[in-house]
């Protein structure tokens, strides 16, 4: 009996032990977790420790000056001493998000969380991320300089891995129970292809075959028109195209496949874009050019973005970096300022490829076969074997659909051509705009730019302005690439692309601004084919409107602009919602909010009632208009928003507006009543169990942790106004990243914020603390160091030395 105690008590001492320093399930090892030591507690540290630190490699000291708000501004007589101190730096702050984005884009979630992360693993493989990371791996290598900097980078990220103990490994590592690989290059380029997905991957083909083979060519093309005949576009609508002597490839004789399929891969946020513009020196109140950015995208903690100043002898600048690579990516220096918004352009296409047999080593093409090629991904799953996966390649791209994927028939497959995958510059733009001086500079920097197609905003101190719609765009015979291709005609390949020099672009215009959201890039003049991908068509009018207003801007105005929640898809449909709702079959509660919204100016300001009952009336509106697209047997999209505006106004009586599940024939002023009164009930069950539907609560911003399961290292319920379609395009999660506004003055004057802070430390004070004042619409003053010896506002420096 006393050994069977023994037994006992040994057992229950190795069963504790070991669940104090294991995983088990999604718990962490909490005795690791909480060792006084080594755990969590190690991570309450002081984010100015500015010790000097040696880092191998550096051939001149480097000074790193920090001011109050933790940004770090570099100062060395060298790039590659300047870039290997910025991978140093970053990683001091930001090691653990830098290499789960990086593990998240090569499609390694399995590695950290177990076998729940294997479909998006499997789903990131299909992409091609990896392929992707391997072809802009290789341009670099050719470019002696670029590699040598963005090595340099990677050395500077391993300076501090390889010096950093266990108990200061950054808390998730400790959460997780894992620890830090050392940099590469390779994760460099992975982290720059999370970006290219984030916003260039998503498309829209698979689904719109299917509408096409159910709705017929006439009905489609009336829902899904390739332009909208009112818009504001990116170059101004006065602009000459007669230049251009290329023509756009003519339409083949041939038949579209029109497959289904059921499910598609989990696609980035349709909402990811931004805003930007500039006005040249006639409609600023200094005669400087000023230049604004906010970037709109996902709201995570830590922050997307990290903010700092890179200096040398021969270049300065200031602005935003993405924690991982080099340079700055929407900032300024001593001469010009530069900013981005998403392009959203058409660049990812479908081909279906038919297999000669189940062996898949060759597919049909022309009038023979084409050889295929497989690459293995192994997909390391923790506490699990591997799971290995032949991802099929074709000279398409990456068969991502098949038997063993989503797809049916093993000798059917949905091949992927993406731009993507195909790099073409062997340099890093940015860190030529990080030194450019001029146009000139701006303009031989970025049109070796690939993707993701971006709109990219120019202002110098000599007092131009411009935008160019820059990326690799393939010259597409009209409607190529909105539906599924045949994999196996030549003529459906990407037949050539649209020179550089006849992307869409304008220089100082006659207007004085020039300024990008997202919307349609030019007037249908331009010759080469763009089809409607769900351009904005609401932050761009009022936008513009705004510039148009008056005769000159200063900084208020643009903080102004850039906080604006006018809402100018309200300010389109409701007013005839309004005009042609029957109320009087309404009760007391849905007449009291029915006056409320009458009484509306549109700008969805945080304590108003009235955008919470537009809110919440659009979208059951939206609802059942397309209730036929909620189907479980095919993958549909519903047509833009600016469309079904445009229907409801214009064709009331549509099919459309009937609803399914009714035996009456309704139209579009029915569906304002049932909609209205299924808002109400929404709000009313809302205001019942939270008390108040003001819009900021009713709305509820946040901005959570990467981390989804970790609620309390993210911020919730943020008092901040506007929505997806106001300029201050601040949803429930996601919104201006980074705001930012530059004058050209000698040298520049900026302010800045973003939803944040510098640390990636939960337990900082420094890891949250912009949201507040981003939230409230103010700004931080950038000091812009012109003399690494004038401190004035830098509360610490740390010296890294040889």
């Amino acid at each position: 009996m006393k050994f069977l105690k023994l037994i006992l008590s040994a057992s229950l001492v190795v069963a504790v032990f070991y669940g104090l320093n294991n995983q088990i399930g999604s718990a962490p090892p909490i005795g690791k977790f909480l060792n006084p030591t080594s755990g969590i507690w190690q991570n309450e540290k002081d984010d100015f420790d500015v010790t000097d630190v040696q880092i191998e490699g550096l051939t001149d000291k480097v000074t790193v000056h920090y001011d109050e708000h933790l940004i770090p501004h570099i100062f060395a007589q060298n790039d590659k001493d300047l870039y290997r101190a910025q991978g140093y730096v970053t990683a001091k702050h930001r090691l653990w998000q830098m290499e789960f984005q990086t593990h998240a884009s090569a499609g390694r979630i399995s590695e950290i969380i177990g076998e729940k992360g294997l479909t998006y693993d499997r789903s990131q493989r299909r992409k091609g991320m990896g392929y992707g990371a391997d072809v802009l791996v290789k341009k670099w290598g050719a470019n002696l300089e670029t590699k040598k900097l963005i090595e340099a980078f990677s050395e500077g990220v391993n300076s501090f891995i390889n010096n950093l103990n266990s108990k200061d490994l950054p808390v998730e590592y400790k959460l997780l129970d894992y620890k830090p690989e050392l940099w590469s290059t390779k994760k460099t380029a992975f982290l720059l292809m999370f970006m290219t997905d984030m916003l260039c991957g998503g498309d829209s083909d698979l689904e719109y075959t299917n509408a096409l083979r159910e709705l017929g060519k006439e009905r489609f093309d009336f829902l899904y028109p390739d332009f909208f005949d009112f818009h504001d576009p990116v170059i101004p609508r006065e602009t000459d195209w007669s230049f251009i002597n290329k023509k756009t490839t003519e339409t083949p004789k041939s038949e579209l496949p029109l497959d289904s399929i059921t499910e598609t891969m989990e696609k980035p946020n349709p909402h990811n874009g931004s805003n930007n513009w500039a006005v040249g020196p006639k409609k600023s109140y200094s005669g400087n050019p000023i230049l604004a950015n906010d970037p709109h995208l996902g709201l995570n903690l830590p922050s997307i973005w990290y903010v700092m100043q890179l200096a040398t002898p021969e270049h300065n600048s200031f602005g935003a970096t993405l924690p991982g690579a080099l340079g700055i990516i929407s900032g300024f220096n001593n001469h010009i300022a530069w900013g981005e918004t998403n392009a959203t352009r058409d660049v990812k296409d479908w081909y279906k490829i038919e297999f000669q047999d189940k062996s898949r080593a060759k597919y049909k093409y022309g009038d023979g076969w084409k050889n295929t090629s497989v690459r293995v991904e192994e997909i390391k799953i923790k506490g699990k074997e591997s799971y290995l996966d032949s991802v099929i390649y074709t000279h398409h791209g990456p068969v991502s659909y098949d038997h063993t994927f989503k797809g049916k028939g093993e000798k059917i497959g949905y091949a992927m051509k993406w731009i993507g995958h195909m790099a073409k510059a062997d340099s890093y733009i940015f860190l030529d705009l990080n030194k450019g001086k001029n146009y000139n500079d701006y303009l031989n920097a970025i049109k070796n730019w690939v993707a993701p197609a971006q709109n990219f905003v120019f202002a110098s101190t000599e007092g131009d302005i411009a935008l160019w719609v820059q990326g690799q765009f393939p010259n597409k015979w009209k409607e190529q690439g909105k539906f599924l291709l045949d994999g196996s005609n030549p003529d459906h390949d990407w037949q050539s692309f649209i020179p550089q020099e006849y992307n869409a672009h304008t220089k100082n215009p006659e207007r004085g601004f020039v300024s990008s959201s997202n919307q349609f890039p030019t007037d249908s003049a331009y010759p080469f084919f763009v089809f409607n991908d769900g351009y904005d068509t609401y932050r761009n009018r009022v936008i513009n409107d705004y510039f148009r207003a008056k005769d000159k801007y200063n900084i208020q105005d643009f903080k102004k602009l850039q906080n604006t929640n006018f809402n100018k898809k309200a300010s389109d449909l409701l007013p005839y919602m309004l005009k042609n709702m029957d109320a009087s079959t309404l009760n007391t509660e849905e007449k009291g909010l029915l006056n409320i919204i009458k009484s509306w100016d549109f700008n969805s300001e945080t304590d108003m009632i009235a955008p919470s009952i537009w809110d919440a009336w659009w979208t059951n509106l939206n609802r059942i208009i397309w209730d036929e697209y909620k189907r479980s047997d095919v993958a549909l999209v519903t047509p833009f928003v600016y469309q079904t505006i445009h229907l409801l106004k214009n064709n009331p009586d549509d099919s459309a507006m009937d609803i399914l599940q009714t035996p009456e024939k309704e139209n579009a002023h029915d569906l304002f009543l049932i909609s209205f009164k299924q808002a109400a009930k929404e709000l009313q069950d809302w205001k019942s169990k939270n008390g108040d539907y003001a819009w900021s609560k009713y709305k509820g911003t946040y901005v959570k942790h990467l981390l989804q399961g970790l609620p309390a290292f993210s911020r919730h319920n943020i008092p901040i106004g506007g929505d997806k379609n106001t300029v201050n395009a601040a949803g429930k999660n996601w919104g201006p990243s980074w705001r930012m506004i530059v004058e050209m003055s000698s040298p520049p004057k900026a302010i800045g914020i973003y939803p944040g802070g510098q640390s990636g430390n939960p337990g900082s004070k420094y890891y949250d603390n912009f949201i507040d004042d981003w939230a409230a619409g103010k700004y931080l003053d950038l000091n812009f160091m012109q003399d690494q010896n004038n401190t004035d506002g830098i509360v610490a420096t740390q010296n890294l030395t040889l």
